[in-house]
């Protein structure tokens, strides 16, 4: 399902307000994860202080221009998912620990 103009904009608005409170941008492909598998990360992460997005790479693209993470733009391509954190290395301690309940990763 597509998102209107102020869908989008609002999307824009709300990743640029976690990009600029952000530290850390941890960006992975997600492609072969189940549904259940990555309610346990987003849960896992939101513990640990990293909110995890899945947006469309355009949006994301545009809402972290003029941030410290505007120079990883162009990798932000296929099936994404987004891990902000104001924590500089939150997202560092939360990532290695996620991957070992999922054998898709």
């Amino acid at each position: 399902m597509s998102l209107n103009r102020s869908e989008k904009e609002a999307v824009i608005s709300e990743v640029t307000s976690l990009a600029a409170k952000a530290q850390t941008l941890v960006i992975a492909e997600y492609r072969g994860i189940t549904v259940a598998d990555m309610t346990k990360l987003r849960v896992d992460a939101r513990s640990k202080g990293v909110t995890l997005s899945v947006l469309k790479n355009t949006l994301a693209r545009r809402a972290v221009t003029g941030s410290s993470f505007e120079v990883v733009a162009d990798q932000m391509t296929g099936p994404l998912i987004y891990g902000f954190s104001e924590d500089a290395v939150a997202a560092l301690r939360w990532w290695p620990t996620s991957r070992k309940p999922t054998t898709s990763w």
